[in-house]
């Protein structure tokens, strides 16, 4: 409950009177008897309206409020909230709503002003921008009721219970048919080449064509029609996708709006869906989060649904990477041979520890480390050094960059491949990779 601007510059006025009638009578300057009778009278008169204005207020019911919201948005994307109100009040009432949204979420539009007419309901519309993803509880809503005789305002909680999902950005892809998936990497600057009769996966029996090698002739089937048949193949379809996907202090920095771990999760849905529309498995893996996050591969496009809500939620800690306790625990999971791609940040902390994991990994399993690249290095190393301090920091980065790329080719000397890349290219680096590798059968 607070005074409106009406009742203060009553006040105002009243006090004012007194003080100029006041300073009149100690100057003593002559005034009417009846002039300070006549303002004390109003100063009563105009607290009494206001006891009366609290009193018929506090008798008005509280306006019925329903939120209508989408059920999960996305991250980074401006999404639309509608705020319905009805009331029961006979004459027009000006209020103005303000909506508690969550921390985490960014809004515009609000608080705003609606007025309520007889007999109607009245509705607004403001929008919420997530900043982080995870499941976001709404519980109440602020509305700013006006008294009858417009002297105060009265700030009333609505109990109004709603919940919604930040997903990925990725996420926008849902609600619509998908793009043909050579269209969708098209879009990425990433090509296909057809390759007829030379995948792994045998598929048809069907004529000798011009072109076709003597290793593609089936020669019973050839004796059986008696006119050349050849195998035709196919790229192998049936094969395993997992990630390991760091939730360590290392996946903390931020490019932009986006922490690390937010890019390295939107690349391994974009791989997801480029290798499920090809017919492989995909699966995941979480190490150094809260709890450990573990999901067989499976086809079929129903497990990147199942991805994105076993993720949505996930954040990342303060804890070190094990890469040693995070092998152990896959490989005890993961007995077939599958394409691991083990996203993380390798640090100058990285030493023998990384390299004998991903060794052991790589026994039983084809391992593609990915690491993410700080934007902010590449800027340093770019800015024109004029001062002594800009020196020492432009000296600091190569040679935390030399490091990082000696760590870098001590991985491949021991047959372990390294992608490096800035947050915002690794989906695309790793769908390059992988279609690489898929066509030329190296997993």
């Amino acid at each position: 409950m607070k005074p409106s601007r009406l009742l203060l510059i009553w006040l105002s006025v009243l006090l004012g009177l007194n003080i100029i009638l006041g300073a009149l009578r100690a100057l003593e300057i002559n005034i009417p008897d009846n002039l300070p009778s006549i303002s004390w009278a109003l100063l009563l008169a105009l607290l009494t309206l206001a006891v009366l204005d609290i009193v018929r207020l506090k008798r008005l019911p509280s306006p019925r409020l329903t939120r209508q919201m989408p059920g999960s948005l996305a991250l980074g994307r401006w999404g639309e909230v509608q705020l319905v109100v009805e009331h029961d009040f006979a004459q027009p009432l000006d209020v103005q709503i303000f909506d508690h949204a969550p921390e985490g979420l960014l809004f515009e539009h609000l608080p705003q002003s609606l007025e309520l007419q007889p007999g109607q309901h009245s509705q607004l519309t403001y929008r919420l921008r997530p900043l982080q993803r995870g499941h976001f509880r709404f519980e109440q809503c602020e509305i700013n009721l006006p008294s009858p005789l417009g002297l105060w305002s009265d700030k009333r909680l609505l109990n109004v219970s709603d919940s919604t999902r930040v997903y990925p950005d990725f996420a926008r892809l849902y609600g619509g048919e998908l793009l043909a998936v050579d269209n969708w990497l098209s879009q990425l600057g990433v090509r296909q080449h057809q390759r007829r009769g030379q995948g792994l996966e045998f598929h048809q029996l069907r004529e000798y064509r011009e072109g076709d090698s003597l290793r593609q002739i089936d020669w019973k089937a050839t004796a059986r029609q008696r006119t050349p048949i050849a195998r035709e193949y196919q790229d192998e379809r049936d094969q395993q996708i997992i990630f390991m996907l760091d939730c360590g202090r290392r996946m903390r920095s931020h490019d932009g709006e986006l922490s690390h771990f937010d890019h390295a999760l939107n690349a391994c849905l974009l791989l997801s869906y480029v290798a499920l529309r090809q017919g492989d498995s995909v699966g995941l893996c979480t190490f150094a989060g809260e709890t450990p996050l573990y999901l067989a591969p499976v086809k079929g496009a129903g497990q990147l649904k199942t991805v994105l809500n076993a993720t949505y939620d996930l954040n990342t800690t303060q804890r070190p990477a094990d890469y040693q306790a995070a092998v152990s625990q896959l490989m005890a999971r993961q007995k077939r041979r599958a394409l691991v791609v083990l996203v993380t940040n390798l640090r100058d902390e990285d030493d023998e520890d990384l390299l004998n994991a991903v060794k052991r990994l790589g026994q039983h399993h084809r391992v593609l480390v990915a690491s993410l690249r700080e934007e902010v290095l590449d800027q340093l190393r770019h800015t024109p050094v004029q001062t002594l301090p800009e020196a020492l920091l432009y000296c600091g980065t190569v040679d935390y960059l030399n490091a990082q790329a000696e760590r870098h080719e001590q991985l491949s000397t021991h047959g372990v491949p390294v992608l490096e890349a800035l947050p915002r290219e690794l989906g695309n680096g790793l769908v390059t990779r992988y279609l690489s590798w898929k066509k030329a059968g190296a997993f």
